[in-house]
């Protein structure tokens, strides 16, 4: 079985293009619902978190994404540690996952699949672009950013043109009848690529 990795940068549509590929019949293994569900699932997870942010990091036993954030987008080196109690586990959830799979090939959704190494162990890249325009006023209808901060934040992200130098295919969310149109024929390849 394929380990195909989709990635993209924030607003480039990643979600979208992975729910076309599970309407075709692949199981889509999305890694950050994964981590985020594992920090408030996972006890060892949860409490190396809490060793970490202290007790305020968790609220009615559920983490307190905004506390988290406002510890993490300030520190590389808080983002970094909170990203080596996360990342494993993740990793362990996602061999598990594909234990239970039968699919000539997975996806492997992930925002920071190069940033952090996780596209080694993918047999193929994905990935998703989008004109940046585009990918901002996404952001703002998802989280109701500032312009400003979206741009802060796609900054802490590759380029993708840097992205670009490490994928096999190249999937440019312009359009939804179009996006489509480009996942069935990749579709189509990757089955036939799986198989040999």
């Amino acid at each position: 079985m394929k380990i195909i990795g989709l990635t993209g940068g924030m607003g480039s549509g990643k979600t979208t293009v992975a729910n076309f590929f599970k309407e075709m019949g692949v199981p889509v293994y999305i890694a950050d619902d994964a981590g985020k569900s594992l920090m408030n699932t996972n006890k060892e997870v949860k409490s190396k978190i809490i060793s970490l942010f202290g007790e305020q990091a968790y609220k009615d036993g559920l983490l307190d994404r905004k506390y988290i954030a406002n510890q993490v987008f300030n520190s590389p080196e808080k983002l970094e540690q909170l990203n080596q109690i996360v990342h494993p586990a993740v990793g362990l959830d996602f061999q598990q996952w594909m234990n239970n799979q039968d699919s000539p090939y997975v996806l492997y959704e992930a925002a920071i699949l190069f940033e952090k190494g996780g596209y080694k162990k993918c047999d193929l890249i994905i990935l998703v672009t989008a004109p940046m325009d585009d990918r901002i006023s996404r952001l703002q209808a998802r989280d109701d950013s500032s312009v400003d901060e979206i741009e802060a934040r796609i900054q802490h992200q590759w380029s993708d043109d840097k992205k670009r130098k490490l994928s096999n295919f190249e999937i440019i969310n312009k359009n939804l009848s179009s996006t489509k149109k480009q996942v069935r024929n990749l579709h189509e390849i990757l089955i036939n690529t799986s198989k040999n």
